[in-house]
């Protein structure tokens, strides 16, 4: 995704479990990409200090799609989650220019489940 964006893209990823944060930056590092910042909290609530998104993924099921996600979504923005619980669908979600949200299931997928802050 950093080769995506571009140099004056930005990307934020969140990573609950520290030593995977660590190693995430450390790899980051030694590959030479600077546009990319890590942070090490619960992702189930975004990060609402950087919103509006463009572009969200999602790594992570969840039962739906979690709310503060699609608030942070910026207009014309487009996410993609696993959703589901015991058998789960990829959604692509997307915000139109007004604000109005969308979804579209593409397949089945298996993602480990979502656990923090938003309740799953």
């Amino acid at each position: 995704m950093a080769e995506l964006v571009g140099k004056n893209g930005k990307i934020y990823t969140i990573e609950r479990i520290p030593e995977l944060a660590e190693l995430a930056r450390s790899n980051l590092e030694r590959a030479g990409y600077s546009n990319v910042t890590v942070i090490h909290d619960d992702g189930s609530c975004g990060l609402p200090e950087h919103a509006p998104y463009e572009r969200i993924t999602v790594t992570s099921a969840a039962p739906e799609v979690p709310h503060p996600l699609r608030e942070q979504l910026a207009n014309n923005g487009i996410m993609v989650a696993p959703v589901g619980t015991r058998h789960q669908n990829l959604v692509i979600v997307r915000k139109d220019n007004e604000g109005n949200i969308s979804y579209r299931t593409w397949g089945e997928v298996i993602f480990v489940p979502l656990i923090g802050k938003y309740g799953f």
